[in-house]
This record gives structure tokens, C-alpha cells and sequence, in this order.
């Protein structure tokens, strides 16, 4: 019995410890992000081979010291760990050793700690009942102390600190080092005979570790890797492959070392080697369905449902591209699931680590992913993640690498002031037959535009004065030489460059429809684009759900959301028609068969499973549910619900505050929001009744109604 009660008391001091402290691992903010994308990217094989990213890598820093001030209320004791050697001084005094505990006494202390590793993250966990680690510490990567000939320190410091770095690693034996994403259990759907080998279906796209059931013997296994079935049994051609020198097996389950994406496995043996059966463990980042969508058209939620999954299969330690080929992170991917992610998981901490990854260290030598418009696109994700969550803190602490980044490609601009692709610079736009990238390329100064923009806002909201109007003087210049160089009055339309200052005579969609949701144009031309472009079939069409998602907004925001559902259920449930159970990297309806697959000039060089195609989530969340930030996090928001050809539609947008829950059909509108002040807009043949709020007309069958947090508002109308 004393035994149990002592097993008892110590089990409650422990949990009572942890209960008093908050603590959690920090490091120097963006350092363990980078390091974990550097792991991350470079398993990417191809056909066995070690294939790492083709730009610069950086790495973290390996000797970072972190320190803070506390007024301690009663003599306490205070737990260390750290990865890394470290040391540790009190009010200045240098410990000695690496003490694991630290008795502090009553009043106010100043505690330094340095780690040191060159292999992992610099990361320190401190505990104790009033001081622990959090994001308050301050972190440097350089301490400029000095001391003077006779050993007096220095008497002012020229060192920089900033708030540590931190994520969810809340217990000493967390280890930042040992993060690994969750794995389940999957069986196969089916095993067939093939050829020499066998091949195995998982039913669907998936990503994790092939599983070999009963594996024994001695021998030589091949196993290919399909998104398809022909690409499976493509054994000269798949993308993925793994061959494995199997010696002295014993009977048992063996799961190979590195995570592949696949349908279809096909694997071959010689006669010493048996198995009795194929499984997997599927790996996943873990995100809380939050967003939900469903209608009355069963195509229309089979596209949500397989969007959904897609974005699933991308969302990993990051935002990647798709998980076959490259398993990279891509700024110009990771922006849209960025999109898709606010009106379905609203993940930010994924958001964070993918835009801190992107961004990488000093010095600042070349474009994101060595390509202009992903580093334009990266600066647009900043403030958007602010609009969706509210975060300024993050805002605060990623503002000094979009400054560096800023002065970066201010730098390099031409002698008009425009942005011109330089030696190393990829100009990328989007994957289409034929399209120029020489010379100065109307997209990229729109994006750019864009991006000093968005670094006055950034500096409005952090009241750097002299910032604002520094970057919105650059951006208001740049605007105007846009409608200068490029606008073409006989084309309705922005040309797509200009070559030795003069204008080319090709039109194409990218700028023209990007500058319809950036609310750079009249009305008229508006009107005017959307017929001289964007409904002209003269005019190259787009044939990737990478530029088709900014094609179908811009559509919706002209009020062609009728025209865009069909476009949606024509392209995305033209996939699915394929047999599609993630969306692709590229869709052209003219192909046929295994044509599908062909990109790059490899037969099964297309991802079957891209980040970009699960861009429908985004849509049907923003301009069809209709829900948006008009403030950042919601503070405001409007919903403008739309049905299209649906005889009813529900759904749940996520917040920072809980979910928008919303019902509509052709008479009846629910809503109900956790937050904020909302805007419901509808269009009716009468004046919209509700007992919860009253309507006020806009004109003659446009109605608004204030919405309250907490108000679940019941509403009839006559839809027109």
C-alpha cells in the first residue's frame, strides 16, 4: 500500500510540475523549418537515384544563445535539456559544466544559455514552476560582446535578438530532431499475376512505406512504382523504383526504408524469394477536418471529396508540389494550397513552416526556387496568411527577411524599372506550349506590383512610416507603367511583353485576369477583358489547374460563377471520368489513354497527384459558399452564397474562432458564425424575412443583413 501511494504522489508532482509550466523546445526562428525542409527534399529519387533540389540550401546555425529575464516569486528549480552542448550563466556568472538543474533564488534573474550543434537544430526545453521556455525568449546567432584590453566588457552591444522559434514540441523528451509524421496501417485492394511479377492495386493514389508480408529467402526483388497501372508495369520507364538485394531472410514482415507514392506496385522476384502479402503504412501530416462542403450535384461533392484528398496527400511537413516526382516545396504550389488550406484544415502552422522554408537564410542570392514570380508569390502568401488568421505576430517576426528579400529584387531591375529575367533566373508563368518568356514580361511586373503592395500593408500594420511610403511610392510608379508599357486599347487586354521598349502583338491570359482580381481595373475594362480574353477561344487556352484556378476567380469575381461551375465540372470531373482519384499536375481533354501521363518528355513524367489541382476546395469555399475575410481573421467577413446550378448546397468554412456553419437552398438560408461581424448578401425576387435580423436593400433584388457571432439565423427568400 505505500508503495502505491508513493507511486501515486510521485506521479502527481510530476504531472503537477508540467501543469505549473508552459513549456516548449525553441530555436532560432526559421532554423528548424529550414532544416527539416532540407531533409524533407532531398529523399526525392528517381528511378533509384538521389535527385536533391537544383537550388541553393541553406542550413541552420550552430551556435545560437538564448536568454531571458524573469522576476521569480519563491526559490525554484529549474530544468535543462538541450540538443547540443550548451552552457548556462545566471545574472552573468558562468555555471560550470552543463548542469541539468538550477536552483534560482527569490527576485530577479537573468538567464543565458548557449547550444552548440552542427548537426541538428540548436534547440534548448527549460521547465520549472514559473520559468520555462516559450516563444517569449529572445534568440541570437551572434553575440558581439567584446571585452577591452584590461577585461572590461563592452559597454554597448551591437548584437540582434529576436523572439525564438518554436512549434509543438511540449515535452523534454520531444526531440525537435525526432520529428517524424504519423504512419497507419493500409492494406492493398487487390494481387494479380502479371507477367514476371505481381501487381498490386491500394485502390487509389497513396503515399507511404510498401510493407512485405512473410519475406524470406535470398535473391534479387524489383519493385515499380505507378500512379497508373501503365506506369507500374512500365519497368524501363516509371518514374519511382526500388531494387532490393534480399540476403538470409527469415519469415517476416519487412517495410522498406523510404516513403514512395503509388496506385500500382509491381514487384518481380527471382526464385529464392517469396512474400505472402503487400500492404503499406501510410503516411500523413494529422490536420482536423475543419472545412466541409456538399450539394444537392453528387459530381460536384465527388470533386470536392477527391480535392479534399488531394490536398491531404500534398500537406506534409510541408506544403509540397506532388508527391510522385518532385516532393519539393514550390513557392508558386504552396501559395494556392496556402488558399486551399484557409477553407478546409486552416492549418497555419503549416503555412508558417512552408513560407519560412521558402524564404530560407542570408545572404540573398537568387529567387525562390531560382524562379521571379515564385518570389513574388511568396510575398503575396505573407499578407493573405494575415487577412485568413489575424497572426501579426507572424508578420512581425518574417518582416526583416521581406525586407532583405524586397531589396533583393529591387535591386535588380532593368534601367525602365522593370523586372527582366537575369542570368539564373527562370521565368516560369505556367507549363504552355510555345509561351515566350523573353524580355519584360507583363505578368511579372503585375506580380511585383503586387508584392510592393503587400510590403506597404505589411508596413502599415507595424507602423514602419517611412516603410509604407517608401514601398507604396515604388508600387504606385509601377502601376502606372504597367497600363503605360502594356495596356492595348485596341485589344482590350494587357500584351503579354515588351521586347526593346516596344509592345509584342501577343495576348495571353495570365496578366489580364490576374489584374481583374487585383482590383487594378475599371469596370469597362473589365467587362472588356473578359470578352476579349477570357471567353475568346482565339486567345491560347490554359490547359494546367495551376493557372485555371486564377482563371475561374477571375471569371467568378466578373459574375460568370455559372460559366465556372460548368468549367469545373467539365475539367476536374473530366478527370474523374478517367478514372482520376487525386486531380493532376495537367489535364488536356484532347489526350487519350496514357497520353495522360506523358510531361517533361518521359511517359509517366506527370504527377497524377499535384498540389495545384485541388484548387475547387478554394472556389466553392470563397464564390460559392461565398464566405471571405473582409478584416483580418474575420474581425469582418461577407458571405455571398451562390448556388449555380444546385438545388441546394451546406457547408463549413473554418476561422480562427471555430467554423461558419452554412445551409442554403432556393428559399431557405442557415447561418451561423463563431465570430466577427458578417455581411450576408443575397439576391431575392422580394424583400429576404428573418426573425434573427433585418434585410436592407441594396437595389432591386440585392439584400444585406448584418450577422452576429453566436446567432443562428434562419432566413427566407425567393432565389432568382
Amino acid at each position: 500500500m505505500k508503495k502505491l501511494i508513493a507511486t501515486f504522489c510521485f506521479t502527481f508532482a510530476f504531472v503537477l510540475l508540467f501543469a505549473q509550466q508552459q513549456a516548449t523546445w525553441i530555436w532560432y526562428p526559421g532554423d528548424f523549418e529550414v532544416w527539416l525542409s532540407n531533409d524533407m527534399q532531398n529523399r526525392r529519387t528517381e528511378r533509384g537515384t538521389f535527385f536533391p533540389p537544383f537550388w541553393k540550401m541553406d542550413s541552420h546555425y550552430v551556435l545560437v544563445e538564448f536568454h531571458k529575464e524573469f522576476d521569480v516569486p519563491a526559490d525554484e528549480e529549474i530544468h535543462i535539456v538541450a540538443e547540443g552542448k550548451y552552457n548556462v550563466k545566471v545574472d552573468g556568472k558562468m555555471l560550470p559544466g552543463m548542469p541539468k538543474t538550477v536552483q534560482l533564488k527569490k527576485g530577479k534573474q537573468k538567464i543565458n544559455i548557449k547550444v552548440y550543434n552542427q548537426a541538428q537544430v540548436p534547440a534548448l526545453y527549460v521547465h520549472g514552476k514559473t520559468v520555462s521556455t516559450d516563444k517569449e525568449w529572445l534568440a541570437t546567432f551572434e553575440d558581439k560582446e567584446w571585452i577591452d584590453e584590461t577585461g572590461k566588457a563592452s559597454d554597448a552591444s551591437g548584437t540582434t535578438y529576436v523572439k525564438a522559434g518554436y512549434w509543438n514540441f511540449d515535452k523534454p523528451d520531444q526531440f525537435p530532431s525526432q520529428f517524424r509524421l504519423p504512419i497507419r496501417a493500409e492494406a492493398s485492394v487487390a494481387m494479380t499475376k502479371q507477367a514476371k511479377g505481381t501487381l498490386v492495386d491500394f485502390g487509389k493514389n497513396t503515399f507511404g512505406f510498401l510493407t512485405l508480408h512473410q519475406l524470406k529467402g535470398n535473391g534479387k526483388l524489383s519493385i515499380y512504382y505507378g500512379e497508373s497501372k501503365e506506369e507500374a508495369l512500365g519497368t524501363a520507364t516509371c518514374e519511382t523504383l526500388d531494387y532490393l538485394d534480399i540476403q538470409h531472410a527469415a519469415t517476416k514482415d519487412s517495410t522498406l526504408d523510404l516513403s514512395k507514392a503509388f496506385r500500382y506496385v509491381y514487384i518481380e522476384h527471382e526464385d529464392g524469394i517469396t512474400f505472402d502479402n503487400v500492404s503499406m503504412q501510410y503516411e500523413y501530416l494529422p490536420v482536423e477536418d475543419r472545412g466541409a462542403f456538399r450539394s444537392s450535384d453528387e459530381e460536384l461533392n465527388k470533386i470536392w471529396e477527391v480535392a479534399k484528398y488531394t490536398m491531404e496527400l500534398t500537406s506534409r511537413e510541408f506544403y509540397i508540389d506532388g508527391i510522385k516526382r518532385d516532393r519539393w516545396i514550390w513557392s508558386g504550389d504552396a501559395y494556392q494550397s496556402y488558399a486551399m488550406n484557409y477553407y478546409l484544415g486552416f492549418d497555419s502552422e503549416t503555412v508558417k513552416r512552408t513560407i519560412l522554408a521558402l524564404r530560407g537564410k542570408e545572404p540573398t542570392i537568387t529567387h525562390i526556387n531560382t524562379i521571379m514570380d515564385y518570389t513574388f508569390y511568396w510575398f503575396l502568401s505573407i499578407y493573405d496568411y494575415y487577412q485568413y488568421t489575424g497572426d501579426k505576430e507572424f508578420i512581425e517576426a518574417v518582416y526583416p527577411r521581406m525586407q532583405s528579400l524586397m531589396e533583393f529584387c529591387l535591386g535588380r531591375r532593368n534601367q525602365n524599372g522593370l523586372m527582366e529575367g537575369l542570368s539564373g533566373d527562370w521565368v516560369f508563368i505556367d507549363w504552355a506550349d510555345g509561351l515566350s518568356k523573353k524580355g519584360e514580361v507583363s505578368f511579372e511586373q503585375l506580380l511585383f506590383c503586387r508584392s510592393l503592395e503587400t510590403m506597404a500593408l505589411c508596413a502599415d500594420l507595424l507602423q514602419e512610416q517611412d516603410d509604407k511610403v517608401l514601398y507604396a511610392k515604388e508600387a504606385a510608379s509601377l502601376k502606372a507603367k504597367i497600363f503605360d508599357y502594356y495596356w492595348n486599347p485596341a485589344k482590350n487586354a494587357f500584351v503579354h511583353s515588351r521586347i526593346d521598349g516596344v509592345q509584342t502583338d501577343n495576348v495571353t491570359r495570365y496578366t489580364n485576369m490576374f489584374a481583374i482580381f487585383f482590383d487594378y481595373m475599371s469596370k469597362e475594362q473589365q467587362q472588356g477583358i473578359k470578352s476579349s480574353v477570357l471567353l475568346n477561344d482565339n486567345v491560347q487556352k490554359i490547359m494546367t489547374p495551376y493557372m485555371r484556378y486564377y482563371e475561374l476567380e477571375a471569371l467568378c469575381v466578373l459574375g460568370e460563377k455559372d460559366f465556372v461551375m460548368k468549367e469545373m465540372k467539365d475539367y476536374w470531373g473530366g478527370m474523374l471520368k478517367l478514372g482520376a482519384t487525386t486531380f493532376w499536375e495537367e489535364y488536356n481533354p484532347a489526350k487519350s489513354g496514357a497520353d495522360h501521363y506523358s510531361m517533361y518528355g518521359r511517359e509517366f513524367g506527370k504527377s497524377l497527384c499535384h498540389s495545384w489541382g485541388a484548387s475547387p476546395i478554394y472556389l466553392l469555399g470563397k464564390y460559392y459558399l461565398g464566405v471571405k475575410p473582409t478584416a483580418a481573421g474575420y474581425q469582418s467577413y461577407d458571405i455571398e452564397p451562390y448556388l449555380a446550378s444546385q438545388e441546394w448546397m451546406e457547408g463549413k468554412v473554418p476561422t480562427p474562432a471555430g467554423e461558419i456553419d452554412l445551409y442554403v437552398s432556393k428559399n431557405k438560408i442557415k447561418v451561423q458564425s463563431p465570430v466577427g461581424v458578417g455581411t450576408l448578401k443575397i439576391k431575392s425576387k422580394s424583400k429576404p424575412k428573418s426573425k434573427q435580423g433585418a434585410f436592407i436593400p441594396v437595389d432591386k433584388d440585392t439584400y444585406t443583413m448584418a450577422l452576429e457571432a453566436g446567432v443562428a439565423y434562419e432566413v427566407d427568400y425567393k432565389s432568382l
